[in-house]
């Protein structure tokens, strides 16, 4: 802020917020699932709210511009990854890797079992590799097509891999955000994960009994011969043989060496590229679909359009058709549209201060370790919907309670906890923050509507707030570990 700006009042940082909360329960109202479109708008609209307020208080439009451009800069990396995601799944469905997962997955895995069998298994997988991103992006898209063959519930299967996924990331040491969490409050990370069984292990134990229920009471709208007739159908259409699996190993080797995501991933699209002439020549000519071309430019369109495009499956099995007929970088934009207006919005909200002047506001009326505890989830929270970055809603609050826990004499690993239940957690819940819109974008399905049933995620911050009103592991700082902290 410029040195003659205002500070402002707590009713200038509310109007923002309270016009961009009316208006998205207008759109959520007329639109239904349709309103991601219109969502966009909303956030552009309520980002000039908030700079009139700024210029109200003095702020200079150059200010604010440079400061959504920095909040913008923030989300570059997740509308790479979204790109190479899309192309990817486009790749791996053409050169068979989706189907083959599919087509075997269906056989292996029983309807009842698969909501608390995909959660586990993503669990396992993304605490041996420390990211729900890559977690989503690989197994996570064959499990969704194993439960729309399964013609099980689409939300609840996404709610089922979101919640092993971030189970095994917030537990994993090779966390980016186990990390983060644990740095911003000068925590050892393994003492920092230690604590966090404490509220992780039940949450995630109430999660996999609901999913076992979920199952035991659903029934597959499919037929058993309904199964076999899209297995033939994919069998006829693609080379299926679990050599095309290699490329989902591939990833998964190279995230677990921790090689930088944006090149593993245009790894694993290039390599389904390959994989894609190697094994499936037949379906990159039929997708080409243009008999004036030559072989060779046939494969070369085939394979751009099912990474840019995405993969059109014309078989004249619906179920097929429906399954496969996804992925491509075109797929990712209106995510990507929806996360840049989004990070415009919050910039503006920290440029001209009125995202700071709401989280000073919340450290009112903190009389004890459950208003405290309360406060920090809900002060997470609110910085995900508003700045729409999960770093940052780790790094903001962090900061920001950092010396209320020590003045109340908590440890500092009951604020990384508590950071990593509501930041880390909630972030995928929120359909413009970058891990709700990329969750939404990879498995197929609205945030709205898988939100409900991601279980962990929800649990998490209620079990935190739970054990802080009954100061329930809840160490605090004695003694000499109380003076070093004053000290310091």
């Amino acid at each position: 802020m410029s040195a003659e700006a205002k500070t402002p009042s707590l009713s200038d940082a509310l109007a923002p917020v309270i016009f961009l909360v009316a208006m998205l329960a207008s759109t959520a109202h007329v639109f239904g699932a349709d309103a991601t479109g219109p969502n966009q708008l909303v956030l552009i609209l309520s980002a000039a709210v908030a700079s009139l307020v700024g210029k109200k208080n003095g702020m200079h439009w150059e200010e604010v511009e440079q400061a959504i451009l920095r909040q913008i800069a923030v989300s570059l990396q997740p509308v790479l990854i979204l790109l190479i995601v899309g192309a990817m799944i486009g790749s791996w469905i053409l050169c068979g890797t989706v189907p083959t997962i599919i087509y075997y997955g269906v056989d292996l895995i029983s309807p009842s079992y698969f909501y608390i069998s995909a959660s586990l298994v993503c669990a396992i997988l993304s605490f041996s590799i420390g990211s729900s991103w890559s977690v989503a992006g690989t197994l996570g898209i064959g499990l969704m097509g194993i439960a729309m063959a399964l013609g099980l519930s689409l939300p609840i299967s996404a709610g089922a891999v979101i919640s092993g996924a971030y189970f095994g990331d917030k537990l994993s040491p090779l966390s980016d955000t186990t990390n983060l969490a644990a740095a911003v409050t000068g925590n050892d990370l393994f003492e920092h994960i230690q604590h966090m069984l404490w509220t992780t292990v039940p949450g995630f134990m109430i999660a996999l009994t609901i999913f076992f229920f979920l199952g035991m009471e659903g029934t597959s709208t499919v037929s058993t011969d309904d199964i076999n007739v899209l297995q033939n159908t994919m069998s006829e259409t693609f080379a299926i043989h679990p050599l095309v699996l290699l490329p989902f190993l591939m990833m998964l080797v190279l995230a677990a060496k921790k090689i930088p995501v944006l090149p593993a991933l245009l790894c694993g699209t290039l390599v389904g590229g390959l994989f894609a002439i190697l094994f499936q020549w037949d379906v990159i000519i039929t997708l080409a679909n243009d008999v004036n071309l030559g072989q060779g430019y046939a494969i070369f369109k085939g394979l751009l359009s099912a990474m840019f495009f995405g993969y059109n499956s014309e078989t004249g099995n619906v179920s097929m058709d429906v399954l496969l007929s996804k992925g491509g970088m075109q797929s990712m934009l209106p995510t990507i549209a929806l996360m840049i207006t989004a990070m415009t919005f919050g910039g503006v909200m920290m440029g001209t201060g009125l995202l700071n002047r709401i989280l000073d506001s919340t450290l009112r009326g903190v009389k004890s370790t459950g208003d405290l505890i309360s406060m920090t989830v809900g002060t997470c929270i609110g910085t995900n919907v508003l700045v729409a970055d999960q770093y940052l809603s780790i790094i903001i609050p962090g900061q920001m309670f950092k010396d209320t826990y020590q003045k109340h004499k908590l440890k500092p690993t009951n604020l990384s906890r508590t950071l990593e239940d509501s930041a880390t957690l909630t972030s995928a819940l929120i359909p413009w923050n970058t891990c709700g819109a990329y969750m939404s974008a990879t498995l197929g399905v609205s945030t709205f509507l898988y939100a409900p049933f991601a279980f962990f995620n929800i649990l998490c911050p209620i079990i935190a707030v739970f054990y802080g009103y009954l100061n329930i592991a809840i160490p605090l700082i004695k003694g000499k570990e109380a003076k070093r902290s004053i000290e310091s």
